[in-house]
């Protein structure tokens, strides 16, 4: 018997599936956009293709993200503050500090030698420093999101904005560029930036050795380079660091399965 996590981001829905071992066996990712419905099964239908499963096959679904409520399909709802420090725990087993950064909010969420939250604080007032923020820089400059990463990595000046405001950071940027700086130096500028305002939400509920970076922003290899340079270690990265809220999701579906299980 299967279970399953489906994460309802801002800007994309992921899906995860495990199996009875624990063990990832299917993966579905789409853009949320409009309909949060729709986009939770696209994203499950994908993830049960992946897996070469059937939908009674799926004993028990976790729904988690902002759009946890809109999973029709799911059995109950977590946070997904719960969640992904339960999917840091279960990739990273020694990490304590957790960097989430999503479409419209960043997270530094504490958890203990479990995996359970101990603390956690967020910045969610605008979208400064967030995957939005990211994409309404690399849209003025004219690059997709997952360019801009390695653009970045080629600056040698890095350049300090100063607005962390998704509206007005464009007009900065423009100004810089009509200066005739060079673009990666602009886009490393901004990594810098919303480095620092990470860096300073971690410290808030505390900073361990162990640093693990989750959400989509963590698929940029310039924003990982742009935190560990203001932390001066390294921090965990997953291939599947953008999976990490379903993954704890699911995890949190296969242990009521086995409080099912137990109580048969």
């Amino acid at each position: 018997m299967y279970v399953a996590g489906v994460d309802v981001g801002s800007t994309a829905t992921k899906a995860v599936i495990l199996d009875e071992n624990q063990q990832i066996v299917g993966r579905g990712l789409t853009h949320t956009g409009a309909n949060v419905i729709k986009a939770a099964e696209r994203a499950f239908a994908q993830a049960r293709a992946d897996s070469k499963s059937d939908d009674w096959e799926i004993g028990f679904i976790v729904g988690t993200g902002y759009g946890r409520y809109k999973v029709p399909f799911g059995n109950t709802q977590i946070t997904e503050i719960g969640c992904h420090g339960k999917g840091a725990h279960y990739l990273f087993p020694e990490t304590r500090t957790i960097l989430d950064i999503g479409g419209q909010d960043t997270k530094a969420i504490k958890i203990n030698a479990q995996g359970e939250v101990s603390d956690f604080c967020m910045n969610d007032k605008c979208a400064a420093g967030t995957g939005r923020f990211l994409e309404a820089s690399a849209s003025v400059i004219g690059l997709t999101l997952d360019e801009i990463g390695d653009v970045s990595m080629r600056s040698s000046h890095p350049l300090r904005i100063t607005n962390m405001c998704t509206v007005f950071v464009e007009s900065e940027i423009l100004s810089h560029l009509g200066r005739g700086k060079k673009v990666e130096d602009v886009l490393r500028g901004v990594n810098n930036a919303i480095a620092g305002r990470s860096v300073a939400l971690m410290r808030r509920v505390g900073l361990d050795d162990e640093i693990t970076f989750t959400g989509g922003v963590s698929r940029n290899k310039g924003m990982v380079a742009a935190i560990e340079e203001r932390l001066e270690r390294k921090v965990n990265v997953s291939p599947d660091s953008q999976y990490i809220g379903a993954i704890g999701a699911a995890l949190f579906a296969w242990e009521r399965t086995q409080k099912k299980v137990g109580a048969s």
